[in-house]
């Protein structure tokens, strides 16, 4: 397939067609490598809570990892 490359501001770029971008099943984001003189493009597929794990551990690192609300069950309820 022939794609033309286009200026876009002081970059230049390549347009994929939709049919190209759905078989790979690229949305919105790609890891580019360069390999051999070949620009090598593949999906980058997110996992919902990608990252939290890390986040925790900094957070209880730093102290900031305390309830921001009182814990309800404390003491215990009247109807138990």
């Amino acid at each position: 397939m022939h794609v033309n490359v286009v200026p876009i501001g002081n970059s230049r770029g390549i347009r994929l067609p939709k049919r190209i971008l759905d078989q790979c099943q690229i949305t919105d984001a790609v890891s580019l490598e360069v390999e051999d003189r070949k620009i090598i493009l593949e999906p980058l597929i997110r996992k919902p809570r990608d990252g939290w794990s890390a986040a925790a551990t900094r957070m209880r690192e730093l102290g900031d990892d305390e309830l921001l609300l009182p814990d309800v069950f404390e003491e215990e309820a009247e109807w138990a």
